[in-house]
């Protein structure tokens, strides 16, 4: 196994060498001080192990390194004219993972190369992250390994694109879309469906109470109507600091927690209690919709398309069918 570790870091060092990185080793352990400069203390979350020491100060076991090397960088680089430059390691990293698993998987240590590099303008560092794209592919292929290069959320690391590369497996843990036909890929944490091609079709239908008495869910109000489920529409109530709002979802889709969050005022979502839809709806979870609210609806534009659907009633024990927007409510934020 060790040997097989230094074949591989062999590999990753001659391809990071080659295109022009600097290798270096940080340290391991962290000061909070500097992780609450960046203000990533608080809120980098419980992935991050950390610990005390005999003076009672705090201190983290490193997750990542980005506070670590600007510290260096700020302290070390005196020009303009030193830049560009791209530091990278290969060193053991601790995460305290809410569930380790398969060994090598999701282990709250494991080794990992990190680059980090300081460019004086965008189209800089837009070259060395095309150069490091092209840098991970050489060493995928390096490997032997089939691989996809994919779109992904940057996550706690923040920033505002990223690409991941995945190793195509069965025993994986993300789930990814690709194409064979083309060079598309992306985590399904970002990829997008098609929009609708259809247009909205006519409302054929007077909208209408129809009773419910212990269907609380799309799957079993279908079943009780005799529809399918995707003429149904999912309420999911959210709140976002101190407002309250509806996301609608076709019935037979689920949500996307890190796509909710990337929406306009609901970076810091959170999912409302039974109390707050109460509160805001004078209903119950499970019978809750967008007609006759009075809050912000958002839709997905699988939603914005849909007539004649079903949705909760805002009334205990009821739902309404033959439901559209424009004739019985507004319509919606499309998103």
């Amino acid at each position: 196994g060790l040997r097989v570790l230094r074949k591989v870091e062999t590999i990753v060092r001659e391809e990071m060498n080659r295109a022009g990185a600097l290798e270096l080793l940080m340290p391991a352990v962290q000061p909070k001080e500097l992780w609450e400069e960046t203000g990533r203390w608080a809120v980098f979350g419980p992935q991050m192990l950390k610990i005390k020491d005999r003076h009672e100060r705090d201190f983290c076991f490193g997750p990542t390194h980005e506070e670590v090397i600007t510290d260096i960088a700020r302290k070390e680089i005196r020009s303009y004219k030193q830049l560009p430059l791209n530091f990278y390691q290969i060193q053991t990293k601790f995460r305290d993972e809410i569930r380790p698993r398969f060994g090598v998987m999701r282990a709250r240590e494991f080794v990992m190369k990190d680059a980090y590099s300081f460019h004086t303008s965008l189209e800089s560092l837009e070259e060395t992250y095309a150069l490091m794209y092209q840098t991970y592919s050489n060493i995928f292929n390096r490997l032997g390994l089939q691989f996809r290069a994919v779109r992904a959320d940057t996550g706690a690391i923040g920033g505002d694109g990223s690409h991941e590369f995945h190793v195509l497996a069965d025993s994986g843990e993300d789930a990814l879309a690709y194409c064979e036909q083309s060079d598309f890929a992306a985590n399904v944490e970002l990829a997008e469906a098609l929009a609708p091609e259809a247009n909205r079709q006519p409302a054929q239908e007077t909208m209408r109470e129809v009773e419910t008495p212990k269907q609380t869910t799309c799957e079993d109000v279908a079943a009780l109507l005799g529809i399918p489920l995707q003429r149904t529409v999912k309420a999911i109530a959210l709140m976002a600091g101190e407002q309250f709002h509806l996301l609608l979802l076709r019935g037979d889709h689920s949500l996307n927690e890190i796509k909710v969050g990337k929406l306009e005022g609901l970076a810091d979502f959170r999912f409302a209690t039974d109390e707050e839809i109460r509160a805001n709806l004078n209903c119950p979870p499970g019978f809750i919709g967008p007609v006759g609210a009075g809050v912000r609806v958002i839709a997905d534009r699988s939603v914005a398309v849909m007539s004649d659907f079903v949705c909760g009633a805002n009334k205990p024990k009821y739902h309404l069918a033959g439901v559209n927007f424009g004739r019985d409510l507004p319509e919606p934020v499309l998103v």
